[in-house]
């Protein structure tokens, strides 16, 4: 509310557009670019490399996966594969799948397509990387193999199921 001095009473202030409020906050705001906040100063200087090495830190633990998360997305593919034993069902165990050479599970040799198989002779290791665009688009990354799934959308979804294989999960 704003006083009138022309009519000696009190009205309501005329409304700000977002822009006009952003304007507004800038110029009161107490965290302008001086010489104290400035890049070149000693308190920047200081800061950054703990910044930096916190947010280095994170993404580090976040591209590791974790893997209870990742038992909950396997979930998904329990009707066809086992991940805590060597039982195969519809595809290949996936038990030490991490650093296996594709299509070399001895227990599935006879039900693996020759994409797969080829895939391997190829020389093709499911490393996290060859793991995570597989699991990402299985047909892209070995086009003409039987897996029937399309693949995960969500790149933590993919890195949380690495972890679990790798993490060789008991049943």
């Amino acid at each position: 509310m704003i006083f009138c001095a022309a009519t000696w009473r009190s009205r309501p202030e005329p409304r700000r557009s977002a822009a006009a409020w952003g304007v507004a906050f800038i110029k009161s705001s107490p965290y302008k670019a001086d010489s104290q906040n400035s890049p070149g100063s000693a308190m920047f200087r200081a800061i950054s490399p703990a910044a930096l090495f916190l947010l280095a830190s994170g993404l580090a633990a976040h591209a590791g996966g974790d893997a209870a998360l990742g038992k909950k997305v396997f979930n998904r593919c329990m009707a066809c594969h086992e991940a805590a034993s060597d039982r195969d069902k519809v595809g290949p165990h996936l038990l030490g799948v991490v650093g296996r050479k594709a299509g070399s599970a001895e227990s599935f040799a006879g039900h693996y397509s020759q994409a797969m198989k080829d895939a391997g002779a190829a020389g093709l290791v499911w490393d996290e990387a060859n793991l995570a665009e597989y699991l990402k688009a299985p047909r892209q990354k070995v086009p003409g193999n039987r897996m029937a799934f399309t693949g995960l959308t969500s790149d933590d979804d993919i890195a949380n199921v690495i972890a679990y294989l790798k993490a060789d999960p008991k049943p």
